[in-house]
């Protein structure tokens, strides 16, 4: 230190000495440690710089697949933006449909409140209903005890109509005679003409004539003699006016005899061309007689009869009634089976032959039966028969038949017989159809007093007390006879001429059988023509006999006009027996 009391330069400079001294120590460790530091760092900076070499593919790679992800994100922000726009349409979309849904529920409540309103209405209107239906349910119950009652009067009222209906008939007599006046008609002219050449001509004057139901006036004007006046009296007279369905009403009632047990014989008597096969069958075409249900106003006797007949059938239990068909001419003296066959199955006439059965009865062997089911059956069939019925045209009728036609309809009814007493069946393969035919004819027994129905299940062995089938057999003959005709008149020659005098033998025998049973002789000539041998039990036999006369009401053909009236007189007094019925069981009447 200085004298005067001052610092000293000299210590001032060691001081700052020192202190650079130690400065410079702090800045060689500071330097010794960034050194180090360095040393690190470019040891960090050459791993680095490995690092870095590594780590670019990886970076180009980052970089491709950014790339990638930025042109995906490009993509899924177009289809986000489509989906966006069509998640706004479906939110337009159901808003529409929120709205149409308040509109359907509102529309909704509306329509179950009408509904409602009709369900309780309804409701309402079937309590009525039930009210009123135990009302008729009363009304009918009351109704099935009086329907009850009148079946069974009404049952009662069929036994005695059904006799009194035969006892009527009989009443009526037997054989009954109706007389039928066509008429006029173009070929009435003169002979010789045809009826295109007639129908301009002048039609002559009638001599016969109907003056009520039940007479026929004929007027007898021959020259150079007084006129004379007959009148003939039969069960009916048809004038020329009355149609099929008139004559027809008068038949009708013989056929319910027919079900009712009773064989029925309709034949029809005239001259050639005095109408007898348009009574019995209908209208005649140019070449032949065709039958058919559409000219119903003007089909005759045989088809009318057969569809009444299936008509009552059709009343009957089903099954109980079946009907055979059979169709035969007397032509020459001799019987031809009109529906008999070849081997090929034509249709041809068979020459058969008539005998009599040791029951006294006409029988015809191996003449041919056909099974019709309806009327339609019945007229196609005969119509086979018509077209070999045998004829050949005179100066009387262009349309002459030259046979006598007998059509027979035999009618079978399934009947019960209770005098038997075995089982109906006996195995197990008939008992169905026995079953069947028993339900048919008689469905219903009585027991205790009670109506009881047979059960399909019970045994054999249970049927203790049962009855038998029977078969009964009934016959309904329609005949159209062949004309009778004079030879000068019709002008036939040959074989016309022969066909023409079987004819009037026959139609005289015919006479003489019915002179024969008027005059109750102990003989009856019936073998002496096939035509009567034929029809012998039509005749004098068991059937109820309608014979229909046709006449004309010309002059020209005033004899044989007079000639059939008077076959139709001798008829008429013809007295037989009580004709019997075949008999059929109580059970079957019942039904």
């Amino acid at each position: 230190m200085r004298p005067d009391g001052g610092i000293s330069p000299g210590l001032v400079a060691q001081q700052r000495v020192r202190q650079l001294e130690q400065k410079l120590r702090a800045k060689e460790e500071r330097i010794v440690v960034l050194e180090t530091e360095n040393a690190l760092l470019h040891l960090k900076l050459a791993e680095f710089r490995g690092l870095i070499g590594r780590d670019t593919n990886e970076v180009a790679q980052l970089n491709f697949v950014h790339d990638k992800q930025q042109n995906l994100c490009r993509s899924t922000s177009s289809v986000i933006i489509q989906v966006y726009g069509a998640i706004q349409r479906l939110k337009r979309d159901l808003k529409n449909l929120h709205s149409f849904a308040l509109e359907l529920s509102r529309d909704f409540q509306h329509q179950c409140k009408s509904s409602l309103y009709q369900v309780l209405t309804v409701v309402q209107s079937i309590q009525l209903q039930n009210e009123a239906m135990q009302t008729f349910q009363t009304k009918a119950f009351d109704l099935e005890q009086s329907l009850q009652e009148v079946n069974e009067r009404y049952q009662q009222e069929k036994q005695k109509r059904k006799i009194l209906h035969n006892s009527l008939v009989e009443l009526r007599g037997n054989i009954r005679v109706h007389c039928r006046i066509r008429p006029l008609l173009p070929f009435d002219t003169a002979s010789g003409h045809s009826v295109s050449q007639d129908r301009h001509r002048k039609l002559p004057e009638k001599v016969a004539h109907t003056t009520d139901d039940e007479t026929v006036l004929v007027k007898c004007n021959r020259p150079g003699h007084t006129l004379i006046n007959k009148t003939f009296q039969f069960d009916r007279v048809y004038s020329a006016a009355e149609s099929q369905d008139t004559v027809f009403a008068d038949v009708a009632p013989l056929l319910t005899s027919l079900l009712d047990g009773y064989n029925v014989c309709i034949m029809a008597y005239g001259q050639t061309g005095s109408g007898k096969t348009y009574t019995m069958l209908g209208p005649q075409s140019e070449d032949d007689v065709t039958l058919s249900i559409e000219d119903e106003p003007e089909l005759g006797i045989i088809p009318r009869a057969t569809e009444e007949v299936f008509r009552l059938i059709s009343e009957k239990p089903p099954g109980s009634h079946w009907v055979e068909v059979s169709v035969v001419e007397v032509y020459n003296n001799e019987i031809f089976d009109l529906l008999a066959k070849d081997s090929c199955g034509r249709v041809f006439g068979v020459k058969r032959d008539v005998v009599t059965t040791k029951e006294g009865k006409s029988d015809v062997p191996l003449l041919t039966y056909e099974t019709v089911e309806n009327a339609v059956e019945f007229l196609q069939l005969v119509d086979k028969g018509l077209q070999l019925r045998v004829k050949h045209p005179t100066l009387v009728h262009a349309h002459s038949s030259r046979s006598h036609l007998v059509v027979t309809l035999t009618i079978t009814t399934k009947a019960v017989s209770a005098d038997s007493f075995a089982p109906l069946w006996t195995d197990e393969q008939s008992s169905p159809r026995l079953s069947k035919e028993l339900f048919c004819t008689f469905p219903q027994q009585m027991k205790d007093d009670k109506l009881v129905f047979p059960s399909r299940a019970s045994s054999p062995a249970q049927f203790e007390s049962t009855e038998k089938l029977k078969h009964i057999k009934t016959k309904l003959q329609l005949v159209d006879l062949a004309g009778s005709e004079c030879v000068g008149m019709s002008g036939v020659t040959g074989v016309a001429l022969r066909e023409t005098s079987f004819i009037n033998r026959s139609l005289s025998a015919l006479s003489d059988v019915l002179g024969a049973i008027a005059e109750q002789r102990s003989h009856i000539p019936y073998r002496n023509s096939k035509l009567t041998h034929l029809l012998q039990d039509s005749i004098g036999g068991n059937a109820k006999l309608l014979v229909m006369l046709c006449i004309s009401p010309c002059q020209k053909y005033l004899a044989e006009s007079l000639q059939s009236l008077g076959f139709g007189t001798r008829a008429r007094q013809v007295q037989r027996g009580q004709v019997k019925k075949r008999n059929l069981p109580m059970s079957s009447k019942s039904k």
